[in-house]
């Protein structure tokens, strides 16, 4: 198993993390602030110069719907729905996000 304080390992979790955002067409400062952490600290985090706590790791988790297995470890479940609708809304206006709940709550009742 590879040794999880190393460089490398740090370099290609903050590369997973730099992906994520980037994937929300976010800046530094917009992301650090949703997960709560210093735009420097992230920049350090995605340099790989720093490792993240696991207190950090679920604030991504939690806002960016992506799996710790994902961030960690590099392992891709191309079936999870969920993460891609998630994706999708995230950049939804509350009234788009609106109407597609409501498309949501007529479908499931037409199932």
């Amino acid at each position: 198993m590879q040794n999880l304080n190393s460089t490398s390992y740090n370099i290609e979790v903050g590369e997973r993390i730099r992906s994520i955002r980037k994937s929300y067409n976010m800046n530094r400062e917009k992301f650090s602030e949703i997960i709560d952490i210093s735009e420097v600290f992230l920049g350090q985090i995605e340099r790989g110069e720093r490792s993240l706590s696991l207190k950090t790791l679920r604030k991504i988790i939690a806002f960016s719907g992506y799996s710790a297995d994902f961030i960690l470890f590099g392992k891709v479940d191309n079936n999870n729905k969920l993460e891609k609708i998630h994706k999708l809304l995230t950049n939804c206006s509350e009234k788009n996000l609106d109407y597609i709940y409501d498309i949501i709550l007529l479908s499931k009742k037409l199932f």
